[in-house]
């Protein structure tokens, strides 16, 4: 039986031929990112500026009056843009203790066979489409809500009923939407803490519960906020739910209001919408590109001075 040959010559050739070829592949592929983000920024700011030099953009951003197709249209989007910041704020003051701390006990306090069982549901959550909780919501949420509402208003023949399809709806199934995504990055960030950190907090006679909240949630915050981070991002642009439980009424974000986010304000009128409207339209989509843009750079700057203290 021959042995094979081995030429190092050869071998240090097409080794170097990999590395080169995948060295230009990942330059390709970071190249693409970019572009793509490029050119969504230039689209939006093309597509979202003229509608501001023709209307105005104090009109857009301060008014408060929507009625395009009046005979005097109006564009004012102030409680659009109010009830997408009030009702994103709720939603991860509601989401955010609620996922980070079932990540925390998947990560640390469960038995195996309780985790066995919840980490498939939370999976399953995630995977969930987004009219699904909206139907859920009109079905289930919506009518438990109006009882809500009829207790509280009863007495008060001024109050315009919604049935349920409000700004108390809508944040109950954006809080509902981000758990998945919080969850799961929480309990990686957690489970990727070394595990002397916890070692050396049990030996100088922590409890196990001081030492999750005392050290390992500390060194897991860059993750846990990177999981803030993409759960604001889910709430901000999510618009098939909430146009289905919302009541798509542009008001003032009460809680028995019936309210519009930026995103459904596009969703439902962009099919008819025409001109002028059509321009105004493109706008609030740079208005809700431009928050988006301020929300990840305002967290990042955040999340790298965690990080910073962390390391500290």
């Amino acid at each position: 039986m021959s042995e094979k040959s081995i030429s190092i010559v050869g071998s240090y050739k097409t080794k170097n031929t990999v590395e080169k070829t995948a060295a230009f592949l990942f330059v390709i592929c970071a190249f693409v990112a970019v572009l793509a983000v490029l050119s969504i920024t230039i689209y939006m700011i093309v597509g979202g500026t003229p509608a501001i030099f023709e209307v105005g953009l104090k009109n857009i951003l301060l008014g408060t009056v929507w009625k395009p197709t009046a005979s005097e249209p109006q564009y004012g989007i102030l409680y659009v843009i109010l009830t997408s910041i009030v009702g994103t704020i709720l939603a991860v003051l509601i989401g955010v203790p609620i996922g980070v701390m079932t990540a925390v006990f998947l990560a640390e306090t469960a038995p195996t066979r309780l985790s066995a069982l919840v980490k498939p549901a939370v999976e399953l959550l995630a995977g969930i489409p987004s009219v699904i909780f909206g139907l859920l919501g009109i079905l289930i949420l919506n009518p438990l809500i109006y009882q809500l509402e009829m207790a509280v208003f009863k007495d008060n023949p001024n109050h315009q009923f919604t049935g349920g399809s409000n700004l108390i709806s809508a944040v109950l199934v954006l809080a509902i939407m981000i758990l998945p995504t919080v969850i799961n990055i929480s309990e990686s960030a957690l489970r990727a803490v070394p595990s002397h950190y916890k070692q050396a907090s049990l030996a100088l006679g922590a409890s196990h519960i001081q030492t999750i909240f005392k050290v390992i949630v500390p060194a897991a915050k860059s993750g846990i906020i990177t999981a803030i981070v993409l759960g604001v991002g889910r709430a901000i642009g999510e618009a098939m739910a909430i146009s289905l439980v919302a009541g798509n009424g542009a008001n003032l974000p009460l809680p028995f209001h019936s309210v519009r986010f930026l995103t459904t304000a596009v969703v439902n009128e962009m099919s008819y919408a025409a001109d002028t409207h059509k321009r105004v339209l493109f706008t609030i989509g740079l208005v809700l590109f431009v928050f988006i843009m301020l929300i990840n750079l305002v967290l990042n700057k955040v999340m790298k001075g965690g990080i910073e203290d962390v390391n500290s």
